[in-house]
């Protein structure tokens, strides 16, 4: 009986050390198997090049066909310098330095473990040398020095792409805040192997900042002011280049229901961007292009020189607004553009306006409140003066902020009051605009706007005195409003 007990206990430790040296080698197994993937991840250099290919490059918003599944290959690509004179906004022009003749420069898409054969000429009309810095080139400046070339030149170099990830690209050549300042930057891609997940449509969008002799909106062609780069002041703070790169008829398109891929970059040279779509959340964001995926993100910080790619699926009709969410930017400096998308409405995601009514509390505290000092008062009976200096109080608290205290408003976003043959053309349209608010385009002084106003909150009194001051001020033709004729066009 001992024995048979002891023989039990024998086969059983057997059995104990063969299970735990197959448990051993399984996990060396598996080791070995880890090390390997992250030996084949970390050394791209080996990824084996089959055939060649040219390049496609492309202008934004646009960007190349996706890299999909094929295998590394030798690609050969030319990028020309240009330097011209293009539109900064309505009536301002700016002398560029480009690459491709755009700003940003065209897009560059590749893959992982693809070599690059990189043609850069730089036109015999240009002024000043240049080159190219591209932040996914492990080398000597991220081929600066190699592609360094005087007006007139080209040069090729040559390098292997072997991190994947979204990266920015610039000129380097000094003074280097200066090159970028005027426009030179742009991204390159370089996708994994097999590729990124195929989505509906891709953008391509860079935001920078623009420092310029004049001030925002000042007509002409404006030169690039030095000081006020160093000391991080720019006038214009934009995407794609331009106040209107992205709006009007040049405003993003897509369809509800479609998956939206942004490639979206920050050449600065100064500024951070707080990118934010109004609108629509960021599904994922590609956190400065690389590996690191965030989901459910509203606002994503990217710094000047970074990049991060953002996805999301539209899901309602509505125009999408694309700002720089350090706001003011975005309404005084240029940082806006608009993703159109169309299709069939939604109720289930977003119902809109269901209902409509008039606020007052009506509470016995707000009756023994004592008036606040500042609320305004009227006399019973007002002449053209009175009308004009109660107005002003109003206009200084509820409308200067669109359309500033000058009446001039804000280039490409509200239009001004100032000599403005839209609002005199039509005391009535203007009673109107006030009582009902405003949407949709409009043109004023031969500019179009497409902005929206809302109806104001305010009495007959209150319309006829804010109106008599806008036309009684900066240039306008000096009509008087009255509370009566108000009253004629609310009812």
């Amino acid at each position: 009986m001992e024995t048979t007990y002891k023989q039990i206990i024998k086969g059983l430790t057997y059995l104990f050390i063969f299970l735990l040296t197959g448990f051993v080698l399984s996990c060396n197994h598996d080791s070995t198997q880890i090390k390997n993937h992250t030996k084949k991840t970390k050394d791209p250099a080996n990824i084996k090049v089959f055939g060649e290919m040219k390049a496609e490059l492309t202008s934004p918003p646009f960007v190349p066909a996706p890299v999909g599944n094929r295998p590394a290959k030798r690609l050969y690509m030319e990028m020309e310098i240009i330097e011209q004179e293009a539109e900064m906004a309505d009536g301002v022009s700016y002398v560029y330095w480009t690459f491709g003749g755009t700003v940003p420069g065209s897009f560059i898409r590749t893959r992982v473990g693809d070599v690059v054969d990189f043609k850069i000429k730089n036109h015999p009309d240009n002024k000043l040398p240049h080159n190219i810095d591209l932040h996914a080139v492990t080398g000597q400046g991220g081929g600066a020095e190699a592609s360094f070339v005087a007006p007139g030149q080209e040069k090729t170099f040559s390098f292997k792409v072997i991190n994947p990830g979204l990266y920015v690209y610039h000129c380097a050549t000094a003074p280097v805040g200066m090159h970028v300042a005027n426009g030179m930057y742009g991204l390159i891609l370089v996708e994994p192997e097999g590729g990124l997940p195929p989505v509906d449509k891709e953008f391509y969008v860079m935001q920078g900042d623009f420092y310029t002799e004049g001030k925002f909106g000042e007509a002409g062609l404006q030169a690039f002011n030095q000081q006020k780069a160093i000391d991080e002041r720019p006038d214009y703070v934009v995407f794609n280049g331009s106040v209107n790169a992205l709006s009007g008829e040049n405003a993003l398109q897509a369809k509800a229901g479609e998956n939206i891929r942004i490639f979206f970059g920050n050449g600065g040279p100064n500024l951070a961007s707080s990118f934010h779509v109004i609108g629509e959340i960021f599904d994922k964001v590609y956190v400065d292009g690389g590996d690191q995926v965030n989901s459910n993100v509203g606002t994503t910080l990217v710094p000047a020189g970074g990049a991060a790619i953002l996805e999301f699926v539209a899901d309602v009709p509505s125009n999408l607004v694309l700002v720089d969410h350090s706001i003011f930017r975005a309404f005084n400096k240029g940082a806006l553009g608009i993703l159109a998308v169309s299709g069939e409405e939604n109720h289930n995601i977003f119902a809109g306006e269901i209902e409509e009514g008039i606020y007052n509390p009506g509470s016995s505290l707000a009756k023994e409140t004592p008036k606040d000092s500042k609320e305004l008062a009227f006399p019973s009976e007002m002449n053209k003066g009175d009308r004009i200096e109660a107005g002003k109080k109003l206009y200084m608290q509820a409308c200067f902020a669109c359309h500033q205290a000058s009446g001039e408003g804000i280039p490409n976003a509200f239009p001004p009051l100032a000599n403005a043959d839209y609002l005199n053309a039509d005391e009535n349209r203007a009673i109107d605009v006030l009582l009902h608010g405003l949407s949709g385009e409009i043109e004023v002084n031969g500019k179009k706007y497409n902005s929206m106003m809302p109806a104001q909150n305010l009495s007959d009194e209150e319309v006829a005195n804010v109106l008599t001051y806008v036309y009684n001020n900066w240039g306008n033709k000096g009509t008087e409003i009255t509370p009566e004729m108000v009253k004629k066009r609310r009812q």
